[in-house]
This record gives C-alpha cells, sequence and structure tokens, in this order.
C-alpha cells in the first residue's frame, strides 16, 4: 500500500511539468496569433474599435465588414481625427469640406457635418462608402466593395468612365482589378494612386480581422 501511494505521489509529480506544458501551448496558440495581429494595429485605433463597430452596423448591418472600415480609417488618415492632407481632406476620414457639407444635407440625421469629430467621420464614411457600393455593380462581393472604395478615393463618376473603357476594350468591367488597370482619361498619378488605394486596404483589413475588430471581405 505504501509502496503504491509513492508511486502516486511521483505520477502526479512528473504529471505537474507535462501540465504546464500543455498550459503554455494552449496559451501560445490562443494568444500569440493575436499579439502579432495587435502588433500591426497603432495603438491609438483601439480607442476608436467601439465608434467604428457601432458606425459599421448603423450603416451596413449587423454583418457589416467592419474590418474593411476600420482598414479605411488607417489607410485615410492612420486614425488621427487632426489629419489635414494638402489639398484640405480633414478628420478620420479625410472628408473633403465641400463633400462633407453635401453629405451633411443628405444626412441630417448623422448630425452636424464635421469631419474632424470622429463619430461624425466615421458614420459619415461607411454610409458614403454603402451608396457607392448601392449605385456598383461587380463580379463579386469582392470586387464590389473594392469599387466602392475606389469611388471614395477618386470619385464615383471616374469609376463609372474606366468601366465604361474596359467595357469598350473588351475586358470585364465588373472586375475589379480589370478596371484598375485601365484609364478612362485620369493623370498617371491619379491614377495609379487610385488603383492603390483599395489594394492597400485589403492589404491592411486582415490585421484587424485577425485582432477581433470583426469580419471583412473574402475574395471569391
Amino acid at each position: 500500500m505504501m509502496r503504491n501511494g509513492g508511486g502516486g505521489r511521483r505520477l502526479a509529480r512528473m504529471s505537474l511539468p507535462f501540465a504546464m506544458a500543455i498550459f503554455l501551448a494552449a496559451l501560445f496558440l490562443t494568444f500569440i496569433p493575436r499579439a502579432y495581429a495587435w502588433g500591426d494595429i497603432p495603438a491609438k485605433a483601439w480607442r476608436y474599435r467601439s465608434l467604428v463597430v457601432s458606425s459599421a452596423r448603423a450603416e451596413a448591418g449587423p454583418d457589416a465588414p467592419v474590418a474593411l472600415f476600420a482598414a479605411q480609417i488607417a489607410q485615410e488618415s492612420g486614425w488621427d481625427p487632426a489629419a489635414v492632407s494638402p489639398v484640405g481632406a480633414r478628420g478620420l476620414a479625410q472628408f473633403m469640406p465641400a463633400t462633407a457639407r453635401d453629405l451633411g444635407r443628405q444626412r441630417p440625421d448623422m448630425g452636424p457635418a464635421l469631419p474632424t469629430n470622429p463619430a461624425w467621420a466615421t458614420r459619415a464614411m461607411v454610409a458614403y462608402d454603402m451608396r457607392n457600393k448601392a449605385r456598383l455593380r461587380a463580379a463579386s462581393e469582392f470586387d464590389l466593395w473594392a469599387l466602392a472604395l475606389m469611388a471614395y478615393n477618386g470619385g464615383l463618376g471616374w469609376v463609372f468612365k474606366d468601366q465604361a473603357e474596359a467595357r469598350a476594350r473588351g475586358l470585364n468591367h465588373l472586375r475589379c482589378d480589370v478596371v484598375s488597370s485601365v484609364n478612362a482619361g485620369r493623370s498617371a498619378d491619379a491614377k495609379n494612386e487610385n488603383a492603390r488605394y483599395w489594394q492597400r486596404i485589403m492589404g491592411l483589413m486582415p490585421a484587424y480581422e485577425a485582432a477581433g475588430w470583426g469580419q471583412g471581405v473574402r475574395r471569391d
């Protein structure tokens, strides 16, 4: 009996390191990947997380691609509500004054049009994206969002023109990569910036997904 009891104690002592190893492995698998994702997200972004989530769901519904909108703000302003571009765009979402005024008149329910107010800018950005998306046609949901981002950056009219140019050339005008590759008349710099804009956002989006901000948009 004594021998059996001693063996049980030895087994307990031997199992403790094993249990600790299992615990540490689980900890690594659970938290380390997310830590890497957090490392790709500026610390100041986290103060706006709840605002992005609520604005996205208010305008785009419960299945809103929150991670995409977060990536868009990161691209636009680097999460700086006081950001001002060389051409006068302001705030988290970098609204030009005229665009902000127009959107304020169209959506008075969102409150005064104040681009430097994070709450207004975030919801207005999502609303503007959704309005552009509703007016576009594309080959997939991913292509549709990419075209909507192009419209946010360069204007809906230019997206229509580039789609028409692609169609005239016998290309698939419903694919974002095709539309990005044709130019209906903009300067080369403007076109290149517009083409890179949606690609940068789609590239930033997975970090916000991995960090638990919400879903993004999948390429089919």
